[in-house]
C-alpha cells in the first residue's frame, strides 16, 4: 500500500517525488519504468522499482555509517523512501573504475582497461541537451557551484567509490562505474542524493566469465540482453545476505 503523501513535486524517468507534512522532507516513489538513450527506449518492468528502492536504502545506510552525508532518512514501504528535501545541483558526477560505454566510444581508451586512479567526469544534467560532458572552462561559465563545493563533491564522490567498490567486492561484484547526484538541504549541507542502484551503477558479476551474462545493471536493458529484473534482484540478494534490514519509518 502506498504511504500517505502530499502533492507531486517532480516526476523523473525512474522516480516520483511528493510533498509530506514536513517542509524539509519528501517521499520518493521508485517506478518500474526502465529507460535508455534519453528515454527514447522505454519499458515497464515489474518489480524493478521495489528492487532499486531496497538497494538504494541499503547503500545509503552504508554510506551514512561511514560518515558520508546523504538525503536518505528511511523506507516508507517497499517502493517508497523518506528523504531530506534538497535543491539538486544540475550535475551528473560519474566515477569510472574500468573503461566501457561512452568513454570507449568517445576516446581511444580500450574497453575493459582499469583506470588507475579512477576517472571522474562531470556532465551538465539537462535531457534536452543530452547531458553534455563539461570542460573546466564550461563549468566555470555555467557558475553551477563554488570552487569549495566542487572540491567537496569530488572528495565525496571518490570516498563513495572507495566504499562501494570495497563493499561490492566482498559480494563478488565489480563496480565498473557509477553516477551520483548531489543536492543541498535547507541547512546548506551538501548531500549525496537521488539513488544508488543498478540503474545508476555498472556492476559485473565476478562469478560469471561470459562478458554478457556477467552484466547485472542497466546495460542489460540498453543492449537487449533480457533478464533485467533478475539481474537487479541478484544484486539485492547478495547485499541482503550481508546487511541488516533497512530502517523503516513505520
Amino acid at each position: 500500500m502506498d504511504p500517505a503523501h502530499g502533492q507531486l513535486l517532480y516526476e523523473g524517468k525512474a522516480k516520483r517525488i511528493f510533498h509530506t507534512d514536513f517542509d524539509d522532507r519528501v517521499l520518493v516513489e521508485f517506478k518500474n519504468d526502465a529507460t535508455a538513450f534519453n528515454a527514447l527506449k522505454h519499458q515497464e518492468l515489474e518489480d524493478k522499482g521495489r528492487i532499486n528502492c531496497q538497494i538504494s536504502a541499503h547503500l545509503f545506510e552504508l554510506l551514512e555509517a561511514e560518515g558520508i552525508p546523504n538525503h536518505y532518512l528511511s523506507l516508507a514501504s517497499e517502493c517508497w523512501m523518506v528523504a531530506q528535501r534538497v535543491e539538486i545541483i544540475p550535475l551528473e558526477v560519474v566515477v569510472r573504475n574500468i573503461a566501457t560505454g561512452s568513454l570507449c566510444r568517445e576516446t581511444p581508451i580500450a574497453e575493459g582497461k582499469k583506470l588507475l586512479p579512477p576517472l571522474l567526469d562531470l556532465y551538465f544534467k539537462d535531457d534536452n541537451l543530452g547531458d553534455p560532458l563539461l570542460t573546466e572552462s564550461r563549468l566555470l561559465k555555467l557558475d553551477l557551484l563554488s570552487s569549495k563545493e566542487r572540491l567537496e563533491i569530488e572528495k565525496l564522490a571518490f570516498r563513495v567509490n572507495q566504499l562501494l567498490k570495497s563493499f561490492l567486492e566482498k559480494l563478488d561484484l565489480t563496480l565498473v562505474d557509477f553516477k551520483l547526484e548531489f543536492g543541498v538541504n535547507k541547512q546548506g549541507q551538501l548531500l549525496v542524493s537521488d539513488e544508488i542502484s543498478p540503474d545508476t551503477c555498472r556492476i559485473w558479476d565476478k562469478r560469471e566469465g561470459d562478458n554478457k551474462r556477467r552484466i547485472l545493471d542497466k546495460d542489460r536493458f540498453r543492449q537487449d540482453l533480457g533478464g533485467v529484473v533478475d539481474a537487479y534482484g541478484e544484486v539485492l540478494k547478495r547485499i541482503q545476505g550481508v546487511s541488516s534490514k533497512p530502517r523503516n519509518c513505520s
